[in-house]
């Protein structure tokens, strides 16, 4: 028997709350770090290109594409593959 078969688990809906929470407050005083050069930094120090299709950032360190976001007029898509994490603060509970 497969592990996954013997737990319990949730559908996606049940990070609907926390990731709530998370998109909730002011993502430019998040911190990330870059997969490519390790800094450190928040949002808000990225270096942003809208020349695209969509917002492109890019590391300050290395130049390195963090994050895209495109917008629709029904969606939006949002692909953090250049980076290790995103720390959000958040307010106290």
């Amino acid at each position: 028997m497969d592990r996954q078969d013997t737990m319990e688990y949730e559908d996606g809906n049940a990070l609907a709350g926390p990731l709530g929470e998370l998109f909730a407050p002011d993502v430019t005083v998040a911190t990330g770090r870059c997969a490519d050069c390790g800094l450190t930094a928040h949002v808000a120090d990225l270096r942003v290109y809208a020349h695209a299709p969509g917002l492109v950032a890019r590391c300050p360190s290395c130049d390195a594409v963090i994050l895209r976001l495109v917008r629709a007029p029904d969606a939006a898509w949002l692909d953090l593959r250049g980076t290790v994490y995103m720390r959000v603060p958040l307010p106290p509970a």
